[in-house]
């Protein structure tokens, strides 16, 4: 088991970092306008869009106007979709007749898509229209993935540009986002899927009998294309309740390598599209390693944990084996525990076995992963952004501890870069105690909590860890559909989503307008392994030091109490 761990987890680093490096340079050429291989398929169609749209794509912004137009496009996505979520019922592709969704489910549902994190308090074949699921929940899969993009790439233009001022055109990088990155590889990999069985059809549901002699519904839709982009995106939200535990999604250990692969690749890429925008690819490499790091250290030791089963099974004489509760047996303990690191390391939440039942250290996992305010990887865009904020910091301590002004990439990093570096950082971390606060004091959140003990306080922690960092995965246990949870896991969403971005955005605009300083003799380098183990400390002592009592309180005493035999 040992040995099937390490080999299994290594190819899939080894694949992902195969796929990675040409993918970031790709995106790197589109989003500095470069000519690539769908240039000549795709320019003409681009310049449509900004004709009829009335842009121009030669103007330039600066972060305040970038930043609003980014918030307002999300804005009325939100707005439009909340109105097709509740008018569902009036609209066409609504073959089981579904009514419209009730208020507060389709408000938390739009802020759960529109900001990227696709947390779930419905089940998607008895809630959601095949419209809803196409013209509501797949385009918002497309336009927030394109907002973690754009974000980042501003960032990545403030670092690399000398002269200019502004951080680029916010319709540009959204439409090539979609256009040239998102909808071509999910077009090719939604054929690959439906070679693989996933399902992709306008049909009803259909009606099949039982040997039992019981007559069953079996539903159906258009999975396919929305399954890649769910997964591309880092966007998580499944078109059924079981998400990709379902077999009409996930039909076989092919897809699931195929499915986990898609989580992550993006964010991956988006190390080397940073190191070539900002003319210093060992940079990139830096970043890659540090989150390559840290996903491995997870992986492994998720893998490991539910590969041993539970202890209380040793204690009454039997042979435990892997935990397989709440697992699909197609898939197994392994490939579970690894689909599971890579959903919470990428802030994706995509499912193909139930959290809930993990072990209580092979829970803490996915849990630790969000914790860190989704840096292992992480979201499409926000990752990045995140990591490189953690990077500013870890500049800055460095910076004190010899006695320097502090410089990253030759920009100096001074009091402003600083706080709002700690406000991507810290928002969240706030979001999530004292969310997770609320719901153990007041009787509305204790309501929804479905495990007494240790395990009740880990079904509330991970909910608003899973919503303050735009991940959506949950337990599974808590009740996340009471007024209580869907009102405050909104609102963790929202604040978890834009208001990191516009303390990026508006480091971007500080950072663009600082001049460029050469290296000196003096100047702590940022591309080595110093640098690499002081960013890895930094992101560890800032999550353990937060978020330690909680994880003591939670899955770790949980542990300690099965190894002693005790349940709750």
């Amino acid at each position: 088991m040992t040995w099937r761990i390490i080999l299994e987890v290594s190819f899939f680093a080894a694949v992902l970092t195969a796929l990675a490096v040409p993918l970031g340079l790709y995106m790197a050429k589109v989003f500095e306008g470069e000519r690539t291989l769908l240039s000549p398929l795709l320019r003409p169609i681009e310049g449509a869009i900004y004709r009829l749209a009335g842009v121009n794509p030669y103007a330039e912004m600066s972060w305040t106007r970038y930043l609003g137009f980014l918030l307002l496009f999300n804005f009325w996505g939100l707005l439009v979709g909340y109105l097709l979520l509740r008018w569902q019922n009036h609209l066409p592709l609504n073959p089981l007749h579904l009514p419209g969704v009730p208020g507060a489910l389709a408000f938390n549902t739009i802020v759960s898509f529109v900001t990227n994190t696709n947390w779930q308090a419905y089940s998607g074949e008895t809630t959601m229209s095949y419209f809803s699921q196409m013209f509501v929940l797949a385009v918002q899969n497309f336009l927030s993935a394109a907002t973690g993009l754009a974000g980042a790439v501003a960032l990545a233009r403030a670092f690399a540009r000398k002269e200019k001022k502004t951080l680029g055109n916010v319709w540009v990088d959204l439409t090539r986002s979609v256009l040239y990155i998102l909808l071509p590889i999910s077009v090719v990999v939604a054929l690959v899927l439906v070679s693989q069985g996933v399902v992709q059809t306008f049909h009803p549901p259909v009606k099949a009998v039982t040997l039992e002699g019981r007559e069953q519904t079996i539903p159906l839709g258009p999975v396919a294309s929305q399954e890649v982009i769910k997964l591309l995106g880092t966007n998580g939200g499944g078109f059924f309740n079981a998400n990709s535990a379902h077999p009409f999604e996930n039909p076989n250990p092919f897809t699931n390598f195929v499915e986990a692969m898609l989580i992550i690749i993006l964010p991956a890429a988006l190390c080397f599209t940073f190191g070539r925008m900002i003319r210093n690819m060992r940079q990139g490499w830096v970043i890659y390693g540090v989150m390559m790091f840290l996903f491995l250290v997870g992986a492994f030791a998720c893998c490991w944990f539910e590969a041993q089963g539970n202890p209380l099974f040793s204690r009454l004489g039997f042979s435990s084996g892997p935990n397989l509760e709440g697992k699909e047996w197609r898939f197994g303990a392994i490939d579970s525990a690894l689909f599971a690191a890579v959903t919470t390391a990428v802030s994706c939440g995509a499912v193909d076995s139930l959290h809930d039942s993990f072990t209580p250290l092979g829970g803490l996992v996915p849990l630790a992963n969000m914790l860190t305010g989704e840096v292992i990887f992480g979201g499409i865009g926000s990752g990045l952004y995140g990591m490189i904020a953690y990077a500013l910091l870890t500049v800055f301590l460095a910076g004190l501890m010899v006695g320097r002004s502090p410089e990253f990439l030759g920009k100096k990093i001074e009091k402003r870069e600083v706080k709002l570096s700690l406000a991507v950082v810290l928002v969240p971390a706030f979001l999530v105690l004292f969310l997770s606060a609320l719901a153990v004091i007041l009787p509305a959140g204790r309501e929804g909590i479905t495990a007494a003990g240790p395990h009740g306080l880990s079904q509330v922690l991970y909910a608003f860890a899973s919503t303050a960092n735009n991940n959506g995965s949950a337990f599974g246990g808590l009740k996340a559909d009471l007024p209580f949870y869907l009102w405050t896991t909104a609102l963790a969403m929202l604040l978890g989503r834009f208001l990191p971005l516009a303390a990026v955005l508006a480091l971007a605009g500080s950072l663009v307008e600082k001049k460029t300083i050469p290296p000196s003799p003096g100047t702590f380098p940022t591309t080595g392994w110093l640098f690499a183990v002081l960013l890895v400390g930094v992101i560890v002592i800032v999550g353990a030091l937060t978020f330690f009592p909680g994880l003591a309180l939670g899955p770790i005493l949980e542990q300690l109490l099965l190894s002693r035999g005790r349940l709750f």
